[in-house]
């Protein structure tokens, strides 16, 4: 009855197994896309940008309105003619009336109103720069805890293997004390070192659990979604530091937004400058009139007709404000040279931190992949004598431990070295996620 329980008890896992879906990085791509909160509002950001770039938000078109006035009132009136007679009328009723169509059209102010309009073209730029910088880092994080997860996995199937021998070796000290050919003791040592390796394994876990709601955060769904990651990193090797650089130096979306940052600073002091001279304006509609008076010479009267003229505006002196807002926004144009001059430094050292990274990394998993390969062959060794007796537990231990470590080793360096190309792409702007 306990080998038919076993065998459905078996059959389950493998169900479960079978039920969860293998994410490709390619499909977990495409969702953190589609559904991650911080893509949605970076793109709305852009679409504000968008509809924010006109030629009526530039204040170069002209504005068209229509007017209404209506003004009645109702008082006891006494006028005094020139004869020197009175007139008095009490409630007497006035009403007035004007309505029509006004235009208004700014047509010169110092071109202010095309630096403003390349401003908001800038802006509308500059906001593709954000998005792009946006959906990079965000992808960027989909990448690193995928990556992870796949690591994590190397690591438990280390600890797997490592808890297998432990089991060989807790049978092993189990029958040869049962003969009397070991002691009790080495058979405790054996149970101990199983119970270590399963506690590793249990911690591993629920590292590897909460790394998996990570990753279903970033992709903005369910947390509880089970899902399986593909079981080998793969990595290029043929990066090198100058096309990083040189493609850093073109498309890094931080490094546009600087710099198409200075050249709005450099519009707005355009803006600024643009007050020193003169402002007109056309005025142009078409009016009704109409009013009504019960005491007077006119007691009623009314017209239509166009209206039209023009204002003319110059600044003479406003308290020094012109210099000291010029001189403020050269300030801001120089801060923005600053700012700039600044991020290109930073990318260059990130990208040569990373560089050396990546190189470093690349040279230790030829290293580690060749210690895993003696591990794994002393370990098998060390085991075959443990089964003569020829060896202690201790040397088994430290032969199983050896293997496990480099196992772990030879995992952190395939993931330190896809952490060092993932930032170096995205500080080049080539991470892929279409």
């Amino acid at each position: 009855m306990s080998k038919t329980y076993t065998y459905i008890f078996l059959l389950f896992i493998g169900f479960q197994m079978q039920a969860q879906e293998v994410l490709t990085l390619e499909v977990a791509v495409k969702i953190a896309l589609e559904n991650n909160y911080e893509i949605k509002i970076a793109t709305n950001n852009l679409k504000i940008d968008e509809t924010n770039n006109n030629l009526a938000n530039a204040g170069i078109l002209p504005t068209l309105s229509a007017n209404l006035n209506n003004n009645n009132s109702q008082t006891n009136t006494t006028q005094t003619q020139s004869d020197g007679s009175e007139r008095t009328l009490n409630n007497a009723k006035n009403f007035s009336l004007n309505y029509g169509i006004g235009l208004d059209w700014t047509i010169f102010d110092g071109l202010s109103m095309f630096a403003r309009k390349e401003q908001l073209a800038i802006l509308e730029a500059q906001g593709k720069s954000e998005l792009q910088a946006t959906i990079l880092s965000r992808i960027s994080d989909v990448y690193l805890t995928y990556y992870d997860l796949v690591q994590q996995q190397q690591v438990m199937a280390s600890i797997d293997s490592a808890i297998v021998i432990s089991n060989q070796r807790v049978t092993t000290a189990q029958n040869r004390y049962s003969i009397g050919k070991a002691a009790k003791l080495e058979v405790l040592n054996a149970q101990v070192d199983l119970n270590t390796d399963k506690s590793l394994l249990l911690s591993q876990k629920e590292l590897y659990q909460n790394t998996k709601t990570k990753l279903n955060e970033l992709l903005a769904r369910d947390l509880q979604i089970k899902f399986k990651v593909v079981q080998e990193i793969t990595f290029e090797e043929s990066l090198t530091y100058d096309e990083m650089k040189e493609l850093a130096n073109k498309q890094n979306p931080q490094l546009q937004a600087q710099i198409l940052n200075k050249k709005i600073v450099d519009l707005n002091l355009k803006q600024v400058k643009g007050n020193r001279y003169p402002t007109v304006r056309l005025t142009s509609g078409y009016n009704f009139t109409r009013s009504e008076a019960s005491l007077g010479f006119i007691t009623q009267s009314s017209g239509q007709g166009f209206v039209y003229g023009v204002s003319a505006s110059v600044p003479i002196f406003n308290g020094f404000l012109q210099n000291k807002r010029e001189k403020a926004a050269k300030y801001e144009v120089e801060n923005a040279s600053l700012l700039l001059n600044q991020q290109k430094v930073a990318l260059e050292s990130q990208i040569a931190s990373f560089y050396q990274s990546y190189q470093t990394n690349l040279e230790l998993i030829k290293v580690e992949e060749e210690n895993v390969t003696i591990a794994k062959q002393n370990l098998e060794i060390t085991l075959a004598k443990f089964k003569i007796g020829t060896i202690t537990t201790i040397e088994v231990r430290t032969a199983q431990q050896n293997f496990i470590e480099a196992s772990v080793r030879y995992a952190t360096a395939q993931y330190n070295t896809k952490i060092a190309e993932i930032n170096l792409k995205e500080l080049a702007g080539t991470l892929s996620w279409n």
